[in-house]
């Protein structure tokens, strides 16, 4: 049997793919029982995180082998096979090995070093323990790569080549500012209680969050998190039940969300409405106070301002730069339409060249998700023709956002500032794959996204520390020691069974004697039979230490062939030895995690 692992990764498919291939814990189980029942595979074990799904297996036959557990995981991930195919990849022998131990110290994550993969891994093999799927291939191999990955953080300095996804996300949210400042004081909401949510959790309460709300399908599962983290020395934290998401999302100031649910757990309307809500119907000036009136003007400079101010120079709209700003109500601003014909979610003119053909559009003509993915989509070149009208209408279209309320305007890129300058009022961070935050909250106001997609982006061209290397040795020299210490023991049965074959015909020897020799003293006998006893030992301990020597290096699986060859050995004694010694139960449950 051999070791085969088939898998698909952030390093090898798009984060659309992976969202869509994602397992469930019931599917993992189901996927782990139908791996064993498949005829290549003796045992299995699944390793899914945010970003890799990969199955592990020992097989008789490679190709036979890569088929199956290729189909399977297609069937139960829910891509089809062909669309899934491209993306995957397999390891054999010491590259699967190689493989994993490489995960294990954080070197084949999204960001190089960070330690949560160690947690993930052992939670894949204490599942295939639990599940029974896991022998003693692959109990060997997980519980070596733990210690490799605990032997990586603790002799380099592979920790600061990167972080946790959650610390890294938090310094895309800060965006150049210190984490610790930036946290410092917010209010946060956490959704979910899993282990990358309580880290989450954890990690905010470490920054001194001045507010720690956690909501989770299970209460009590939230609520022994929020007892926790507000604890002795903690930080002011409770639990909602995912009911109260809305409500909480109205005081929010960042939110970080990684459950396993397979649909949006936020989507555009509800960020929306929550924003809505909290500015009670009115936009806040930056900085101003609850209740002051809004300053609604387009930045100095910014290509709204100028052609406002050129249009109202002309006399061609009303100039109010000079008049103090009204704050106007949400639903008044939303039932305006805008008087050049141009939908709020748009910062360039419509595909139409004069007024007279232009509709008017208004945001009660589509709800705001709709609008937002209007604009994703519509990024093509405005017309060359009616070039001055568009001009005029785009100077009427400034003048009027700069009255209206709760629009919906394209937005900047993740990451960036969400209004040219303008001021972030919710922060949200989705660590969940499949997403749980819709990606079109992107390009509200106000709002700034990170998620698994834009992490990688940030993390494609990280510098590397250079305790990488140090940790690339560490794979290498575990490797090797990993591979000899298999190949001893895939001799161990035959050596067993040699053993074994000797200690029969010591006893039928002696039994013969004392069919000879009735009249030997019980002192005599006892005598005699530990000579003969010591006799074969001292033949048998430097042939089958030497064997064990030469097997553990490469290319040594030979000798336990001549081994049975020489000693004439039954392959079904050999194979007996095997199998009691897979279903030993001290070897079924040897490292428990």
């Amino acid at each position: 049997m051999s070791l085969l692992v088939v898998g698909v990764s952030h390093r090898s498919a798009p984060v659309s793919v992976l969202e869509r291939a994602s397992l469930s814990a019931d599917a993992q189980a189901k996927l782990l029982a139908d791996t064993l029942a498949a005829e290549p595979a003796a045992e299995a074990a699944v390793l899914a995180t945010c970003n890799r799904i990969e199955l592990y297996a020992d097989v008789e036959k490679f190709h036979a082998g890569v088929a199956e557990l290729s189909t399977l995981l297609a069937q139960h991930s829910g891509v089809g096979l062909e669309e899934l195919t491209p993306y995957l990849y397999v390891h054999y022998e010491d590259r699967a090995v190689h493989h994993l131990f490489s995960v294990a110290c954080g070197l084949d994550s999204m960001v190089v070093g960070e330690g949560q993969i160690l947690g993930q891994i052992k939670d894949a093999l204490a599942r295939g323990q639990a599940l029974h799927t896991a022998g003693r291939l692959l109990n060997d191999l997980f519980q070596q790569a733990l210690r490799v990955g605990k032997r990586a953080h603790s002799e380099t300095g592979i920790d600061r080549a990167g972080q946790s996804l959650v610390t890294f996300g938090l310094e895309q949210l800060a965006d150049g500012a210190e984490v610790a400042e930036w946290v410092e004081g917010r209010r946060a909401l956490v959704i979910g209680a899993g282990s990358m949510s309580s880290l989450a959790a954890t990690t905010l309460a470490r920054l001194g969050v001045g507010e720690l709300v956690i909501a989770n399908r299970t209460l009590d599962r939230a609520t022994r998190l929020a007892s926790i983290l507000s604890g002795p020395g903690g930080v002011p934290a409770r639990a909602v039940p995912m009911t109260s998401v809305a409500d909480e999302l109205t005081r929010a100031d960042m939110v970080i969300s990684c459950t396993g649910a397979t649909g949006l757990v936020l989507t555009a309307d509800a960020v929306v409405a929550a924003l809505a809500e909290s500015a009670s119907g009115m936009i806040p000036a930056p900085g101003a106070a609850p209740g002051e009136p809004a300053d609604l003007r387009a930045p100095d400079g910014s290509l709204v301002a100028r052609l406002a101010a050129t249009a109202a120079r002309d006399g061609r709209v009303h100039d109010r730069s000079v008049e103090p700003a009204v704050a106007v109500p949400a639903a008044e601003g939303a039932e305006a339409a805008c008087p050049a014909g141009l939908d709020s979610a748009y910062d360039r003119p419509a595909a139409v060249t004069t007024a007279a053909d232009r509709p008017a559009v208004t945001t009660a003509d589509r709800t705001a998700p709709e609008a937002l993915r209007d604009a994703d989509r519509d990024t093509g070149p405005a017309p060359a023709d009616g070039a001055a009208d568009t001009a005029y209408d785009m100077a009427q279209h400034g003048a009027w956002l700069e009255n209206a309320s709760r629009r919906i305007v394209r937005q900047a890129p993740a990451g960036s500032d969400p209004l040219a300058g303008g001021p972030v009022r919710l922060a949200l961070l989705d660590l969940a794959m499949p997403r749980d935050i819709d990606h079109a909250v992107h390009r509200i106001p106000g709002v700034r996204l990170v998620d698994i997609e834009s992490l990688a982006d940030a993390s494609a061209d990280a510098p590397m520390a250079a305790d990488v290397d140090r940790v690339r040795r560490i794979v290498s020299d575990e490797i090797a020691a990993f591979g000899a210490a298999q190949r001893a023991a895939r001799i161990t049965p035959t050596v067993v069974a040699l053993r074994t074959m000797a200690a029969d015909v010591v006893a039928g020897e002696i039994a013969r004697l004392e069919g000879r020799l009735p009249s030997l003293d019980e002192k005599e006998r006892a005598e005699i039979t530990q000579t003969v006893r010591r006799v074969v030992d001292k033949l048998l301990h430097a042939p089958t230490v030497r064997v064990k020597q030469l097997a553990s290096e490469p290319g040594g699986a030979g000798y336990a062939d001549a081994l049975r060859t020489l000693f004439d050995l039954d392959p079904e004694t050999v194979a007996s030895v095997s199998r009691a010694d897979l279903n030993d139960a001290d070897v079924k449950n040897r490292g428990r995690v």
